[in-house]
């Protein structure tokens, strides 16, 4: 019998050296997958390791900012609390010192404005 030219391709697959080398370029090819598949997944490691990094150190400086806010917010009150303190400890030593000098004047002041406030009142 004569072979055709379907029977020819068919032995050409089935031929030993044929398979060998088409084995080979197939284990080829896997192997390069897997190498590429390895260095995708380093990078995309790497690159979750940096985005990490970059939110802890933003973290860490908002959190260093906020603290520096809320100290010096607390000092500037604190600044405050002292200076209305000392105002009102002037302030009535002040007063004290007023009364204790004009103690007619400061009577006659006090009925003056407890008078102006009985008329407001009543109106």
């Amino acid at each position: 019998m004569s072979m055709t030219s379907g029977d020819t391709g068919l032995k050409d697959w089935t031929d030993k050296t044929t398979r060998d080398r088409l084995e080979k370029d197939v284990a080829a090819v896997k192997s390069d997958i897997a190498a590429l598949t390895d260095q995708i997944t380093d990078a995309l490691n790497t690159f979750a390791n940096s985005t990490s990094k970059q939110a802890r150190r933003g973290y860490k400086q908002a959190r260093e900012n906020m603290d520096s806010a809320l100290d010096d917010m607390s000092e500037r009150g604190s600044a405050m609390m002292g200076a209305a303190q000392d105002a009102a400890s002037s302030l009535e030593e002040t007063l004290e010192d007023a009364i204790t000098q004009r103690p007619l004047a400061t009577v006659g002041i006090a009925l003056g404005i407890g008078l102006l406030i009985g008329m407001a009142w009543r109106r």
